[in-house]
């Protein structure tokens, strides 16, 4: 037929050996088409930890009682396992977007002209913490929702984000070495802001392990800490960071810093504001359920904001020559 392409028995053989590399030489995507591909992948990461908080919040987590199957018998849900089933079932298969949107990003990344190891590595790095947490997700289940096992989840969703965030900034700078912007002192003091913001998080893992939403309508051990002094520890953290973003500005003001890392800090700024009224709210009204997934929502946007913060420091200069992608040896050896 006219306009078929002709698909030689090679060809046919190449993509089945490596496909990526079969894409990429016949496909150059634009720089704001790999761009948008890590932004999705991003984004999907942060639906993705919103939605398990749905999960629990809504006491669904135990909805399907085992892993990999909904159930002993069943794949999926069924009608006798009512709405809980249907929510940590639909939850389930978000992971198959998420897997999606960080396979778009691989893909665009590796069929980029010229080719970047690096941002291909960035874009495997986060399917394979996707592959860890859906394994890890499936012993929360496997263990009746044991909060220690949540908290890793919720810190390895963390991580994903942090390599998703770092991908999409990479697709908007070259691949030159980093050039500081800022002297050393003040570097420091992100890396400090970096540091409280870890803590913070992992703090916030206790404080829902200790807390009331066990994640399910039975009864869930918690974790055997007293919820309101986690809590209280949780809000200093929170104020450490404030501190240290107010105090971050004003540096970067006194040494006439460039508009890059000041606009990053006043986002992060306001975004800590909003997170700190929306937990002080929820501190004082009983958690109710709604202000607790928007508190995990803010989780993500200040890890993000942060992020954006420490990269705003530098930049890399588009310095880099055309070079070849790697071979398809080499290719299918390492992503077979």
């Amino acid at each position: 037929m006219d306009g078929v392409p002709n698909v030689t028995r090679a060809d046919a053989v190449a993509a089945v050996r490596n496909p990526l590399a079969f894409i990429a030489a016949r496909w150059t995507p634009a720089p704001r088409t790999v761009q948008r591909a890590a932004l999705a992948a991003l984004v999907m990461s942060v639906i993705i930890v919103v939605t398990g908080g749905a999960v629990r919040l809504t006491g669904s987590g135990l909805g399907c009682p085992t892993w990999p199957k909904c159930t002993a018998d069943s794949l999926t849900s069924t009608s006798e396992m009512g709405v809980h089933g249907a929510i940590e079932f639909g939850n389930r298969m978000l992971t198959y977007v998420l897997c999606a949107a960080v396979g778009w990003a691989i893909v665009a990344a590796r069929a980029q002209k010229p080719y970047r190891r690096g941002l291909t590595r960035l874009g495997w790095a986060q399917f394979w913490v996707v592959m860890g947490n859906a394994i890890l997700g499936g012993i929360v289940v496997l263990v009746g929702l044991n909060p220690y096992t949540v908290a890793a989840h919720f810190l390895l969703s963390s991580a994903l984000i942090a390599v998703a965030a770092v991908m999409w900034q990479r697709t908007r700078e070259g691949d030159g070495a980093p050039e500081p912007l800022v002297g050393q002192s003040v570097r420091q003091l992100v890396w400090f802001l970096v540091a409280a913001s870890v803590l913070l998080i992992a703090v916030g893992t206790v404080v829902t392990g200790a807390g009331p939403h066990a994640g399910d309508s039975s009864e869930v051990t918690r974790m055997p800490l007293d919820w309101e002094t986690v809590s209280k520890l949780h809000a200093v953290l929170a104020w450490i960071v404030v501190t240290l973003t107010f105090a971050l500005w004003f540096v970067l003001k006194a040494v006439d810093a460039p508009a890059g890392p000041l606009h990053r800090t006043r986002e992060l700024f306001l975004v800590l504001l909003a997170q700190g009224v929306i937990g002080y709210v929820q501190y004082f009204t009983d958690l109710p359920e709604v202000l607790v997934g928007l508190h995990m929502l803010g989780s993500c946007l200040v890890w993000i904001a942060v992020l954006r913060v420490l990269l705003s420091l530098r930049e890399r200069p588009d310095t880099v020559l055309d070079r070849p992608g790697p071979t398809a040896e080499a290719t299918v050896g390492s992503h077979a």
